[in-house]
């Protein structure tokens, strides 16, 4: 499958980008060689390979409930606080 520059326009509506020729045409001679890489690995013939999950890793540490720092020291750098937390400016109204 060959990526031409109709397919490389409407992705780029998708995403609500503005590119320029140049950009065009590089990111469809790189969309082109990946899907050629993607189509080369297709092809292999994987039938006799067993299927094999990595090992499972829990050499985690325990939780454990630690003394923190006191939120008095916490909050005294903060530019606004109200004595329990940060006082910050509302991101979402």
């Amino acid at each position: 499958m060959a990526i031409d520059e109709k397919q490389i326009k409407y992705l780029e509506d998708l995403s609500f980008l503005t590119l320029s020729s140049e950009e065009r045409a590089r990111i469809c001679a790189d969309l082109d060689s990946i899907i050629s890489g993607m189509a080369l690995l297709s092809a292999l013939d994987t039938g006799d390979m067993p299927l094999q999950a990595p090992p499972l890793i829990t050499d985690l540490r325990k939780d454990e409930v630690r003394p923190s720092f006191p939120r008095e020291e916490i909050l005294r750098n903060a530019p606004q606080a109200n004595g329990e937390a940060f006082v910050a400016p509302a991101a979402v109204e």
